[in-house]
């Protein structure tokens, strides 16, 4: 039988592997871009990401497991993927654009989201919430941070 979590797991694999349709020009032009001074970490962000990513897919099944089938849970499970779809959109979106507005509103809509679905799923789970919160702290310093790219970089507004 399979079960929940490898279903959302492959899900989450499948669309992570679309974010990943970026040219080589495309991510040349952001290496070029000019960043805050205390932007430090940038080498660590694929890790969070990753670690972020595996938060929410175990959020995700924790929902599916307490009611399994039920129209909301296929609400909440549509909700999971759209927020997965939207923060995975943001590199290959700006980056096509070259466009750091882009980026900044995808980031934006992303972190409203993320907090959303907290807001909705922490009745059903606390630990499916909890799950959820390294997205809700991080969304917002990666929107932050490319909107400060935007400053130090209106060429690529």
């Amino acid at each position: 039988m399979i079960k929940s979590w490898m279903v959302i797991g492959a899900i989450t694999l499948l669309v992570l592997a679309g974010s990943s349709l970026v040219g080589r020009r495309d991510a040349e032009w952001f290496k070029r871009l000019r960043r805050p001074r205390w932007l430090t970490f940038e080498a660590a962000i694929p890790v969070i990401w990753t670690v972020i990513f595996i938060c929410g897919a175990w959020s995700a099944v924790i929902i599916w497991e307490k009611d399994p089938g039920t129209p909301r849970t296929w609400l909440l499970m549509g909700l999971y993927l759209l927020l997965e779809v939207i923060t995975v959109s943001y590199n290959p979106v700006m980056l096509r654009r070259r466009s750091l507005t882009a980026g900044t509103v995808i980031g934006g809509t992303g972190a409203a989201l993320g907090i959303l679905l907290t807001l909705i799923v922490w009745p059903i789970s606390g630990w499916a919430a909890l799950l959820l919160l390294p997205y809700d702290l991080w969304s917002p310093i990666g929107t932050f941070t490319t909107w400060q790219m935007m400053q130090l970089n209106p060429q690529a507004v």
